[in-house]
């Protein structure tokens, strides 16, 4: 059962970055009814992702998880506190709300700069984003960790070779499942755990990631 499963991790944190719900299958009943379980086992935050956006619902289901207690993070920071340690969680809204891919970078990049202002430079900062494209982007920032999703494992992945299409990235995608560095910079991008427009996944299980910080 996956509420044992990540329960057996004793995780300090848990997040969510994006696609909660399918905007052309409405139903966001699953979701919530897995983050009403996953809330007793560690505090939870929450990124849009461009299927929110596309449902034209997202009023209401942000209303419902922050009824939860779920932490949804919209271009804003927080403080996550670990004995004498801080860490810098930064969470951005998906741009898809525009349609166009010149302006969602642009979007994207001064919600970074937003929700970076008057961080402390010398604290450990994580990145809620939905879209792993934009790792060129975010590497600019100081960020040390990228959490991101977006990609479906690439849908159809082949050995040797990874997936073989993301939204965004169109065929042969270079961000689809796993690590990912540029400069400073690490990006994990998870394969998810349902399907959407596409539902069938190749070589491709639905998974859920487990980073543990140390000092180095």
């Amino acid at each position: 059962m996956l509420v044992e499963k990540v329960s057996n991790t004793n995780p300090d944190l848990i997040v969510f970055t994006g696609d909660l719900v399918d905007s052309k299958n409405y139903n966001e009943d699953t979701s919530l009814n897995l983050i009403r379980e996953l809330i007793h086992i560690a505090p939870i935050y929450f990124v849009t992702g461009n299927h929110e956006w596309w449902s034209g619902k997202f009023d209401i289901l942000e209303k419902e998880l922050n009824d939860i207690g779920v932490k949804v993070l919209r271009n804003t920071n927080d403080v996550i506190s670990k004995g004498h340690e801080k860490i810098q969680i930064i969470g951005i809204d998906d741009p898809a709300y525009v349609n166009d891919s010149y302006t969602e970078r642009s979007i994207t990049e001064g919600a970074i700069e937003n929700s970076v202002e008057g961080m402390e430079d010398d604290y450990f900062k994580i990145l809620l984003s939905h879209r792993p494209e934009f790792l060129s982007i975010y590497s600019k920032y100081g960020i040390d960790v990228v959490f991101s999703g977006h990609a479906h494992g690439g849908q159809v992945r082949i050995p040797f070779v990874g997936g073989l299409v993301a939204p965004n990235q169109g065929f042969l995608p270079k961000y689809t499942a796993g690590k990912y560095d540029l400069d400073n910079t690490s990006m994990f991008v998870n394969r998810g755990l349902g399907n959407s427009t596409i539902p069938l996944r190749i070589f491709n299980r639905p998974e859920i990631i487990v980073l543990t910080l140390s000092r180095s």
